[in-house]
């Protein structure tokens, strides 16, 4: 392992007996593998010898034997309990199966898993595509917003890329629109605008490039790596970027934000959990969590 700290050392997942458990769990014990974590398994519901037996089946498939794997049986309120076991268990990432709708083949996020990305005191992935078998990840799109928690995230999604062998990394700087304000009239104005939008793309770019400069060449190795800047809504607009170039696999900052308005008024992270475009790994610094 190039790095010094494994941030993935543990890793929750909290399962339901549902017609896609298997392929849940299968998929989550790859991902405990190549993060080189301890897993646990929680369900909120009653043990019974049925369900036991069940988890021990699914368990026995698994093609890495030596994962260190403790299933946990607790009663109570979803959320209570997740988000209880998150602080107890030191967990550094928190594994959530996403819904797909039926018939027009589009994945959602429940009100559960919406209020645990809000919740937890760590990392999320949700998951929208597990597979029995593996399927290589090829490229991994990251936001590279200004703000202070970004070089968190993306040295996470370097980690990330070198721990799944992802050969692709495109670093989107999302920039508002507002910010060219020049008011479009004629090809003086046009011109006077493109302009302001190459500026803005140059300065946003040169700060990502200070930003990658600090990562280690060791962890960038085999990782092609790509910057780019669109205009749009933050949130949306790198959701929808990350669907046309077929990511399978969006980085973002954890939401900053928690009070009621932010909750009235949706931005940036909950434009991407109404309409998933591939699986989400969102990164959370967990020191300021437990000091919010």
């Amino acid at each position: 392992m190039i790095y010094k700290n494994r941030p993935f050392k543990t890793i929750l997942f909290g399962f339901a007996f549902s017609p896609k458990l298997e392929i849940n769990i299968l998929e989550t014990t790859r991902i405990a593998h190549f993060f080189k974590a301890k897993l646990i398994l929680l369900h909120v519901g009653a043990k019974t010898p049925e369900k036991e037996a069940k988890i021990t089946t699914i368990l026995n498939q698994t093609a890495y034997k030596n994962l260190d794997i403790e299933v946990k049986w607790e009663k109570g309120d979803p959320i209570t309990v997740i988000t209880t076991a998150c602080k107890t268990s030191n967990i550094d990432l928190l594994i959530i199966g996403a819904l797909q709708k039926e018939k027009i083949y589009q994945f959602y996020v429940g009100s559960i898993a919406r209020k645990l990305t809000r919740k937890v005191c760590c990392s999320v992935l949700l998951l929208i595509k597990p597979s029995k078998e593996r399927i290589p990840c090829k490229s991994i799109v990251v936001n590279g917003l200004d703000a202070p928690d970004t070089p968190l995230t993306i040295n996470a999604a370097f980690y990330i890329a070198n721990a799944l062998g992802a050969p692709q990394l495109t670093i989107v700087e999302e920039i508002l629109q507002k910010n060219i304000q020049v008011s479009v009239q004629d090809d003086k104005t046009l011109k006077k605008a493109n302009i302001v939008k190459e500026r803005l793309k140059h300065r946003e770019e040169q700060r990502v490039r200070e930003i990658v400069k600090d990562i280690p060449d060791a962890c960038k190795e085999g990782i092609k790596v790509k910057n780019q800047g669109i205009f749009g809504k933050r949130g949306y607009s790198i959701g929808h970027y990350a669907e046309i170039v077929r990511a399978d696999l969006l980085v973002m900052n954890a939401p900053s934000k928690t009070g009621i308005l932010d909750r009235i008024f949706p931005h940036d992270i909950e434009y991407i959990l109404s309409d998933l475009p591939t699986d989400l790994f969102i990164i959370r610094n967990r020191f300021d969590s437990e000091n919010k």
